[in-house]
């Protein structure tokens, strides 16, 4: 999944910014038990786990393609942060960014945005299915542990299960897993998914005004 540049290309690992918090929200290494608080300052990497508790929110970039909201006790891993440059410190030599996380529970609500020429993917694991998107898009996910989510808001995004082929699934479109359905059903029929386009488009505008303010208070 991660897009590899050529011989004068670097590719690193990097990592997340907060945007805000809201609440009590924690992130660590699972496997040391070792939790902190996510503060505006917070460096959330690779192998991260981030946990909102009741009530609490976090916003945060990915990479700068991918934007993500977590709403209340909600807890994801962060699987993995990618980068690509030929070299150029600048945005101009960008090659490509890739973020790759897992949603065990809860909700989160993506905005995907392609930037310059260079290429993005995002892909996240739940509960019964992958998801992905390489084009720009606004979409959210939920899960109970048993029973995943998605709505499509703007864009289209791919899911896809083990044992069959991926499926598009448009703006104003959602999906369910497990389900004895394979495609996707209108959102206007749906009292829920009509609540979660709304709450996301909502969302998707409080994350573009929070990353233009992060990058507004970057020193030149």
């Amino acid at each position: 999944m991660l897009a590899n540049g050529c011989s004068d290309g670097v590719t690193r690992r990097t990592a997340a910014t907060v945007f805000s918090v809201k609440g009590t929200v924690v992130f660590g290494m699972a496997e040391q038990n070792d939790f902190q608080p996510v503060t505006r300052e917070s460096r959330i990497h690779d192998g991260d786990i981030v946990r909102t508790s009741d009530g609490a929110l976090l916003d945060l970039a990915l990479v700068p393609a991918a934007l993500v909201q977590m709403s209340s006790n909600s807890e994801i891993k962060i699987e993995e942060l990618r980068i690509s440059k030929d070299g150029n410190q600048t945005d101009d030599g960008m090659r490509s960014r890739s973020a790759r996380i897992r949603l065990s529970r809860g909700k989160i609500t993506v905005l995907f945005s392609r930037q310059n020429k260079s290429r993005s993917f995002f892909a996240f694991s739940a509960p019964s299915v992958t998801i992905t998107a390489d084009s720009d898009c606004l979409f959210c996910v939920q899960s109970d542990g048993k029973t995943t989510r998605l709505t499509c808001v703007r864009g289209d995004v791919h899911a896809s299960r083990s044992a069959q082929p991926p499926v598009a699934i448009g703006a104003g479109y959602f999906q369910q897993w497990p389900s004895g359905r394979l495609e996707p059903i209108a959102a206007a029929d749906d009292a829920a998914a009509q609540i979660d386009i709304m709450d996301s488009l909502e969302i998707g505008n409080q994350l573009r005004e929070l990353q233009s303010g992060w990058q507004n208070q970057r020193p030149l």
